[in-house]
């Protein structure tokens, strides 16, 4: 898949007349596009990239939109959804905003609303992508940290006290003073206050027992 650099934009969408309409349109504007005519198609061949949107048909048979949402939410796929619909219940749009969904569009789609919501697709998943980059690379040098270390690593970004942490692992206040300093320093940080805004959002993932 060759990618451009205003992103990538995946098209599932059962009419074909549409389908060729528009992929040829958002090539023409400078997006890369990969188009799918049924749902299951998207779902088990499309490759993920970065960043990419996914503009969305509503109505199709088989699985409809909804059903897609909800299975790009089960796998983890964060990709920005605009919907298109010819023909939708008030419910169906609600359900895909309340799950995330950036816009709802009808068919015939005016092609300056398409454009601009693909471009704020695109920037959410820049900025999405951004965080998974700086949270892949916390948790690479978190796994660098012994268990104890962790354990005080928790404590810290609770905000306690070097005395607190000492009682909790039953340690000297300069022993914890060190672990402290090994722990900011396999953090790549100079201060507690560069290791908290560092770790904004950051869940460990832990190690088995």
């Amino acid at each position: 898949m060759v990618m451009t650099n205003k992103g990538h934009v995946y098209l599932v969408d059962d009419d074909h007349d549409i389908r060729f309409h528009l992929s040829d349109l958002l090539r023409q504007l400078g997006y890369s596009v990969s188009d799918f005519a049924q749902a299951t198609d998207f779902l088990s061949q499309a490759q993920r990239v970065s960043p990419a949107v996914l503009v969305l048909d509503m109505r199709m048979p088989h699985m409809n939109g909804l059903d897609v949402q909800q299975s790009l939410i089960a796998s983890g796929w964060g990709l920005p959804i605009i919907y298109m619909s010819g023909e939708s219940q008030s419910q169906e749009i609600i359900d895909a905003m309340k799950a995330g969904a950036i816009d709802f569009l009808w068919k015939p789609v005016a092609h300056t609303d398409l454009r601009q919501a693909i471009d704020r697709g695109l920037d959410l998943d820049r900025q999405r992508e951004t965080q998974a980059l700086r949270l892949r690379h916390v948790q690479s040098m978190y796994d660098t940290l012994s268990k104890r270390e962790k354990g005080m690593f928790d404590l810290m970004l609770q905000g306690h006290s070097n005395k607190h942490i000492a009682a909790v692992h039953g340690l000297m206040a300069d022993t914890v003073k060190k672990h402290r300093a090994q722990i900011l320093y396999k953090m790549q940080v100079d201060s507690l206050a560069a290791l908290l805004a560092m770790c904004k959002d950051f869940v460990p993932s832990q190690d088995p027992p």
